[in-house]
């Protein structure tokens, strides 16, 4: 396939191989930008698509949550040490017991 040929004829369902991806990735990046989807095949079978990114184009504004959100003061405080060990995958360390005599 001549890639040169598929980018000046709209080709909406355009395939190239590995190798001609690579070497011509900007010009296939502004098709998927302007709306085609492109697959990667190697040796003929297809293995990616390159396709656009759905864009936000609303900006958020800013401190629209402002007063709905409540972080503790003991936000940072140390987590106790059966809780730690829990979050590093290990078991909680159990309290030794004391002999009464």
């Amino acid at each position: 396939m001549d890639l040169v040929h598929d980018l000046v004829h709209n080709n909406p369902n355009m395939e190239v191989n590995i190798h001609e991806a690579k070497t011509n990735l900007s010009k296939l990046i502004q098709r998927v930008v302007a709306g085609e989807e492109i697959t990667i095949a190697k040796a003929g079978i297809p293995v990616a698509k390159l396709i656009a990114v759905p864009g936000d184009k609303s900006r958020r504004k800013l401190g629209i949550d402002r007063g709905k959100i409540y972080i503790a003061d003991d936000f940072n405080a140390p987590l106790p040490d059966d809780l730690l060990a829990a979050f590093h995958g290990e078991e909680p360390k159990k309290k030794r017991r004391r002999d009464k005599r």
